[in-house]
């Protein structure tokens, strides 16, 4: 399979909002999961602070991330990882898309969320805590379009608790920054 490079989310508002969130939270010692590292962009200036490693699905995007300096394991969000990780990254694909808007192509990867923008985020939720550390930290990236309010029930559903950390406008959406940890008070690890 030749190269593509129009088969990768170029880095756009999202991507940039995120990284901020990430160079303010990550400590130095962090170990680092980036999912759905797409150009590595976030991956890669995280590396001057700690180790990261990244997944994703698409395997241009694979072969960019690495030609960026960023060690990538090719699979669907936390297939062919082990270990746990002080911070886990991740700016899913959230545009909700109804089945006729489907494209069918490597980029969709990173756009489609399903008809509620949260079908990749559903997945997330329910896996991420198998590699997550005790006191590790989650910076997920959604929209209006998603639903604030869904996805943090979503994520306290399975025993975590989120708050916004960053915000910002882009045309006719809101991105937020949640900041996403495992609810303690409940006693859980």
């Amino acid at each position: 399979m030749p190269f593509d490079p129009c088969q990768i989310y170029s880095p756009e508002a999202d991507t940039f909002l995120l990284a901020d969130a990430a160079r303010a939270e990550v400590k130095a010692g962090d170990r680092v999961l980036e999912v759905g590292t797409g150009t590595g962009y976030i991956a890669a200036e995280l590396l001057r602070t700690c180790d990261v490693v990244a997944t994703d699905i698409n395997p241009h995007a694979v072969l960019c991330a690495r030609n960026n300096g960023v060690e990538v394991v090719r699979g669907d969000l936390f297939a062919g990882i082990r270990g746990t990780f002080d911070l886990v990254i991740f700016n899913p694909p959230y545009l909700p898309t109804q089945p006729g808007e489907r494209i069918d192509d490597w980029l969709e990867y990173a756009l489609e969320g399903g008809e509620s923008g949260r079908v990749v985020i559903e997945r997330f939720a329910a896996e991420v805590g198998r590699v997550l550390a005790p006191g590790g930290r989650i910076l997920l990236l959604i929209s209006s379009l998603t639903g604030l309010d869904e996805v943090s029930g979503l994520f306290s559903r399975h025993g975590f608790i989120s708050g916004i950390v960053m915000q910002q406008t882009v045309d006719d959406e809101e991105l937020y920054v949640l900041k996403i940890e495992r609810n303690n008070k409940n006693g859980d690890p």
